[in-house]
């Protein structure tokens, strides 16, 4: 399994989970355990493993038991000076432990539960270095004293001013290094972390790697990580104080190369800055809101999705009390077939696994109701240690030994079977428990007893073996594949967001957890109480000891709803013909309802962008005498428009690669322009607080619209509706309908809404589809408006200063924004969130974008490609020596006109 990956490094019988919960091994000696039987002295060679609550020999004959002394059951501990009697053969010095009780483990090298031997005993261990016999006695001797203090946190101090004391006089031997040539960057001295266990000992980063030395020499004399390998690091707290840092060397895999915990948050901070600039973009790629876009649009699964939420929300496989989180998805364990079709086959992910039974959440509220400060609803978590080793003890049968001092949990209590542990969970008092990844994996070792184990006998006579499968899966492996099917379902996609919101979002805390039924004890909570802040020792470690067998809450990370995944029912949405976006590309009879020809189109855009890299300039003309400012296109792509701040509107015609007309309608500079539907009417907006329409067969102003206040700065037009946005802090909508007697005469503008708000607005967009207007004001608000309604969907103050441009996606879902600020934002549309924040290199001004690609143009002049999923620059192309201000795309993506500050147009052209 996924966290017994650090096991590999070592074939050694003995363990670290032979050890107490958090005890240190300290030092070993080659020994022999010495016995006497009818007068013969008997001596078994092994190693002698000094403790700091115990001592154990591991003898290296493996059918003979491993024996655990614990220190508190010593009476007494001596030196046995060796005897040099002439007349009797030379005695070596040894050691004389007389204790209480003897603890045998893996007796015949087999698993399972300890012996305990109790009664006075007497053992003696002779070092084959016998001269350093007397100091080991005397360590002996200090630690036998620190574990018989009567109070839990005097042993404790004691216990850690012997280990710090040990690191202080010990450094790291830089005769490990790979490399003579290697740099060491710094050292401390730090505990590798593992399920249940630590081991202390010297961290050292040099310019090409990251070493890790034991004091004790376990499991390697050194490990090491070449930083070049390194994929993703993350810091952890661990004890509930920031001390943690965990090193990936894969991008999806859910168990860590090595997990440090530091003795000093300043150290642990400057390593992991160090490691960060190895790291390409770590610092932006590795957020929820980047993982969120890339889930939201089917470039991570919902399995990979949900192990970087419990990476970012401090889960990790090496720590078990925040070992990651899974929700069951299924329902159904008892049908003969597995039906993914049925919703009724799925369990219901808006809520906890303790509201899922209507008659025991009411039994759970009614106690709520009459329960003293701090109040809670379930008296368990649904993740702690106990858990994940109840699914896991089939492949980490000593871990489960460790945690239960060295036994299992009764048979009729073990893990037996998956639809009695459902059942368990939806009708048990005090069982709310969720899945770990393994559930949604490869391996399914964890279902099956193939290390024989004798985990004991149930009340119905069987023997605990194999975990009994629901009768829709043939075999483990089966189960496994079905199961992940199920969590990559459609039913499973467009709910995931509702059970993320109770683990990882808004519905953790506060009112809406209590709405919810998902309130837990205080105490799991990250923030719950400052453990550092309790005086008395004794209370501190019970306290903290509690938290962490009790289970903790995951981070954080969303404070507002998690937006939908986008599933295939939902791509389905068809770009609709949108007059803000005439077609160059496609002559009007392509626009066809064939889905064939519409799927063909599709791909022809995918295609398109996939090669955007490609997009180079065919030619470029001056023909404004200031910035450009707006940019159309007439329905065959043969004469382009565009508005300038020199009042103008000029026609360009590709053929002639000339302008033939040039229209001025006041000496205001006008700020945008588009093309109707009838390909026959551009509408331009001014800075005069008018817009205008102009006639292209008739070459004359047809119409104009006195609307504003303030400068009118953006346009948008679907089925005779026209939005108009302006500095007067309103965007306006009119019914534009033709008379009778002219296709080209406006006879009457009919206001029908008016939408306020509280700054200048700067720049509009509908989406495709024309329900939804999306505005951009001066001081960095974005408004969702319904366009059926007038009402606001969302508004959001994501900007701190001007947004100058921004689209909806494809398929309505998000909406991407660029402002004065240089960032590039973009925001869910049914939550509201902001999913992506992106500092550009330079301002931009305008963009085209496909969901996931965005071509810019910046202030530079150049156009930049864009990957939104991964937040870096693909390709910088060369283009204006000025601002890029304005920039059209063909519906088809494959050609693009931008002006710009240097009164210029460039026509674009994708090159296969």
């Amino acid at each position: 399994m996924a966290f017994l990956k650090t096991q590999g490094r070592t074939k050694e019988r003995f363990s670290l989970l032979l050890l107490d919960l958090e005890e240190y091994y300290f030092e070993q000696h080659t020994a022999y355990h010495v016995t006497t039987s009818s007068n013969k002295e008997k001596k078994v060679r092994g190693s002698l493993k000094v403790c700091s609550r115990s001592i154990i020999f591991d003898p290296e004959d493996l059918a003979k038991p491993i024996l655990k002394i614990a220190l508190r059951d010593c009476k007494k501990i001596e030196f046995l000076d060796r005897e040099n009697n002439p007349f009797h053969e030379p005695r070596p010095s040894a050691i004389s432990i007389l204790c209480v009780q003897v603890i045998y483990i893996k007796e015949s090298n087999v698993i399972a539960p300890y012996r305990n031997e109790r009664g006075a005993k007497k053992e003696t261990f002779e070092l084959e270095g016998w001269s350093k016999t007397e100091d080991v006695v005397q360590t002996l001797l200090q630690l036998h004293r620190a574990s018989c203090l009567e109070k839990l946190g005097d042993q404790t101090a004691m216990i850690a001013a012997n280990l710090q004391s040990r690191l202080a006089r010990s450094f790291f031997d830089k005769n490990c290094f790979q490399s003579v040539a290697e740099k060491p960057h710094m050292e401390c001295a730090v505990e590798m972390v593992m399920p249940l266990v630590s081991n202390p000992g010297h961290v050292c980063i040099t310019d090409e790697s990251l070493y890790f030395q034991p004091l004790n020499g376990y499991p390697e004399q050194v490990i090491q990580i070449q930083l070049h390998r390194v994929r993703r690091i993350y810091k952890r707290r661990h004890g509930l104080r920031p001390l943690g840092l965990e090193v990936f060397c894969t991008e999806n895999d859910f168990c860590s190369d090595i997990y440090l915990k530091f003795y000093k948050t300043a150290d642990r901070d400057e390593i992991y800055y160090y490691i960060a600039t190895f790291l390409e973009n770590h610092i932006t790629e590795h957020t929820a809101e980047s993982y969120m876009l890339q889930w939201q649009r089917g470039h991570l699964s919902n399995y990979e999705y949900l192990l970087h939420l419990n990476n970012l929300a401090d889960r990790s496989c090496n720590n078990l009390s925040q070992y990651p989180v899974f929700p069951w998805v299924i329902n159904d364990y008892t049908s003969e077939r597995l039906d993914l079709t049925n919703a009724a086959t799925f369990r219901d992910l808006s809520k906890p696994v303790g509201a899922l039974n209507k008659e025991r959440l009411d039994q759970l509220l009614a106690r709520y109701r009459g329960m003293p400060e701090p109040c809670f609803m379930y008296g368990s978590h649904y993740s702690s240690p106990g858990y994940v080793l109840f699914y896991l003890v089939r492949v980490a049968p000593e871990h489960m030994l460790c945690l239960q001092n060295g036994r299992y949990d009764h048979a009729d209590r073990m893990f037996n079977s998956i639809g009695d542990t459902w059942k368990n969970c939806l009708e048990g008092a005090t069982d709310f428990k969720e899945l770990i990844p393994e559930f949604y994996g490869n391996d399914s070792g964890f279902l099956e007893n193939k290390l024989r184990l004798g985990l004991g006998r149930r009340q119905n006579g069987s023997l605990v073996e194999d975990v009994v499968l629901p009768p829709w899966a043939s075999d483990s492996r089966d189960f496994l594949q079905k199961h992940r099917t199920a969590l990559e379902s459609q039913y499973v996609s467009e709910h995931l967001h509702e059970w993320i919101d109770l683990v990882f979002g808004f519905k953790q805390r506060g009112g809406e957890a209590l709405a919810a039924h998902n309130v837990f004890h205080p105490l799991t909570y990250e923030g719950g109480i400052n453990c550092d802040s309790i005086e008395d020792p004794d209370q501190r470690i019970a306290m903290l000891t509690q938290i962490l067998e009790f289970g903790q809450t995951p981070k954080q990370l969303f404070t507002t709803p998690h937006p939908q995944r986008i599933t295939p029912r939902f791509q389905n949405i068809t770009r609709s013909p949108s007059s803000n976006s005439p077609v160059s590309d496609l002559s009007p009879a392509s626009q066809s309802e064939d889905s064939s020809f519409e799927d063909l189109t599709e791909e022809s855009r995918k295609l398109a962008w996939a090669n955007m890299g490609n997009l180079k300039p065919i030619s470029s003309h001056k023909i404004h005498k200031e910035a450009v400012t707006g940019i159309a296109v007439s329905l065959d792509g043969s004469a382009i428009f565009s508005t300038s701040q020199d009042t103008t509107l000029k026609m360009f015609s590709k053929e002639l690669k000339d302008f033939q007309r040039s229209m001025s309608f006041s000496n205001m500079a006008l700020s945008s322009c588009l093309m109707l539907a009838d390909g026959k009417t551009v509408v331009c907006s001014s800075w005069d607080n008018h817009v205008y329409f102009y006639s292209i067969p008739f070459g004359r102003r047809q119409d104009t619209l006195m609307g504003h206040d303030d400068a009118v700065s953006k346009m948008c037009w679907f089925d005779d509706r026209l939005y108009t946005a302006s500095w007067d802090s309103t965007v306006k909508v009119w019914l534009c309908a033709s008379d009778g007697s002219s296709s080209h005469k406006r006879s009457q503008f009919q206001l029908l809404a008016e939408l306020e708000h509280d700054a200048g607005v700067n720049t509009i967009g509908l989406n495709p589809v024309g329900t939804l207007l999306v505005s951009g004001c001066k001081d960095g608000a974005v408004t969702i408006w319904d366009t059926g309604s007038y009402a606001t969907v969302q508004q959001i103050h994501c900007h701190t200063g001007t947004i100058h441009h921004m689209a909806f996606s494809p398929d309505s879902r998000h909406v991407l924004s660029v402002g004065a600020d240089w960032c590039m934002k973009v925001t869910d549309v049914q939550t509201g969130m902001v999913i992506s924040t992106v500092k550009a290199v330079e301002e931009q001004r305008c963009f085209c974008w496909d969901g996931n690609l965005v071509l810019c143009g910046g202030q530079s002049g150049d156009l930049l490609l864009w990957d939104l999923l991964s937040n870096t620059v693909i390709q910088r192309i060369p283009g204006h020596s000025g601002a890029v201000t304005a920039m059209w795309m063909g519906e088809l993506c494959s050609t693009v006109i931008t002006g710009g500050d240097d009164r210029q147009i460039i026509l674009w052209k994708l090159l296969s």
